[in-house]
């Protein structure tokens, strides 16, 4: 059955049901997905993945409590028992019914190429020829992986206040991770490219992410031992926005706020970061990863202004934290699929451009490490504190970029980086992933212009005569 011929009759009457059993408020998460994978390792294709995936989440909230309820049968009988089940195990008396819905315009993301109409032979040329390139680019490369993936959802939501909405998405998405070994030193690159897009991207990039992915492993095995202490640090646009989002970007969600696990809780209207920061969460930049035209509760995805030119101005939140919080809704309401609960989420989180020259900012420094690629890295919300990995960095002696360095981490504090931001770029770079949290992996993007810390503790490696 296709979810969106339910008419508004028969989905205000799943909602009825859900709410027989009390509560203040409930809604309905229907949604049909396709995904397609091919996977590249070992100089061949390891798997090749298609499937459907089918589901519905029903939600009642009651006060503090919350009950979440899912099944995979979509059809209005179906829909109606699963929102028995969730008024039986509520467990009270009725207090509310559903509003009128509002009329839900179907929202659809725009592609170049269909993924769907591409074969799956070609899709699989593509990742082999792309893996041809990586591996010949040197004898050095050690070992080659690809994933290819590519989902459309189509997804339906109403709740209990009229809210009603239509969205189909289409996503793909292509990462290569290369390592390059000589003698007993082995290195990576990774890169990765993908949005709301079609195959258009991959078909036009594939090839040159691997050979950028396989010189960035050659080059590192070159690379000095990073050196280690406190420093001035410039992060390139290419770095991607590792710090932003997880330095800063999580501990503005709405539900860490609320249970005081931010080091930003009771701030808004405090500055915060330096004047020349403005981050932002914006759910509506056609193409990226994290765009959305309704987050996943069904509220219109907009442009958030979390600090601007220093000043905390709004946290990240959903309808259940908007509430707790005397806060808006910011449509930062997301989940992995149906058979999650929405909780606070990013979506395209950046720091925005600023009015420095770039190349200014290398030529001011005078000592100092030019990040030009970030790695993983663990943060403590509460307080801000972080450890993060650098894939790729340079030092930086009288103002120009010298010896490429390996084994480099930033070692520091959100807030604090924030307020020691010197200078911030005129250009802009996007980086995308999958964010991680409370068990649930949702698409986003991250970016930040050129910008320069004051200083910064970096941890390096010791080299062989320095023990």
């Amino acid at each position: 059955m296709d979810m969106w011929q339910l008419s508004k009759e028969e989905i205000r009457q799943v909602l009825d049901t859900a709410l027989t059993g009390g509560g203040d408020f409930a809604d309905l998460y229907m949604e049909y997905r396709e995904i397609t994978g091919v996977g590249c390792e070992e100089d061949r294709i390891e798997n090749i993945t298609t499937g459907v995936d089918q589901g519905a989440g029903i939600r009642v909230i009651d006060g503090d409590r919350s009950l979440y309820m899912q099944t995979n049968d979509l059809t209005l009988n179906g829909l109606l028992e699963a929102a028995k089940e969730a008024a039986k195990a509520n467990g009270k008396e009725r207090t509310m019914v559903a509003q009128e819905l509002k009329d839900a315009k179907p929202a659809f993301s725009e592609v170049k190429e269909d993924p769907k109409t591409v074969p799956i032979e070609e899709k699989t040329q593509v990742v082999l020829s792309a893996n041809k390139v990586a591996r010949e680019y040197s004898e050095k490369v050690l070992q080659v992986t690809i994933t290819y993936v590519d989902h459309r959802k189509k997804i339906m939501i109403a709740n209990s206040e009229g809210t009603f909405s239509k969205e189909e998405r289409t996503t793909t998405r292509f990462s290569i991770n290369v390592v390059a070994k000589e003698k007993d030193i082995v290195q990576t690159g990774f890169e990765s490219r993908g949005g709301i897009t079609g195959f258009e991207i991959v078909r036009e990039n594939a090839e040159e992410l691997a050979r950028l992915a396989a010189q960035r492993a050659v080059n590192m095995l070159s690379a000095r031992p990073a050196p280690a202490g406190r420093m001035t640090v410039v992060m390139s646009s290419e770095a991607g926005g590792t710090m932003v989002h997880e330095a800063c970007g999580h501990g503005l969600e709405a539900d860490l706020i609320y249970h005081g696990m931010s080091v930003y809780a009771g701030k808004l209207g405090e500055k915060v970061a330096s004047e020349k920061v403005t981050v932002i969460d914006d759910a509506t930049i056609a193409g990226r990863y994290g765009y959305i035209a309704y987050d996943d509760e069904g509220t219109k995805a907009e442009k958030t202004v979390l600090i601007e030119k220093g000043v905390l101005k709004q946290y990240m939140s959903d309808l259940y934290y908007a509430k707790k919080l005397g806060l808006k809704p910011t449509g930062n309401g997301r989940r992995e699929s149906y058979a999650y609960k929405p909780i606070p989420r990013m979506t395209n989180t950046y720091i925005a451009s600023g009015e420095d020259d770039p190349e200014e900012i290398i030529r001011s420094t005078e000592k100092g490490l030019f990040v030009s690629r970030m790695g993983g890295g663990q943060v403590n919300t509460t307080n801000g504190d972080f450890v993060f990995d650098i894939a790729e960095g340079f030092l930086i002696e009288n103002g120009k970029i010298g010896n490429l360095v390996r084994g480099a981490t930033l070692v520091g504090n959100g807030p604090q980086v924030l307020k020691d931001i010197e200078m911030v770029g005129r250009d802009l770079g996007f980086s995308l992933g999958v964010c991680g949290k409370d068990g649930q992996g949702v698409p986003v993007s991250d970016a930040q212009p050129t910008i320069k810390i004051k200083s910064l503790t970096v941890g390096g490696l010791i080299e062989e005569g320095d023990k």
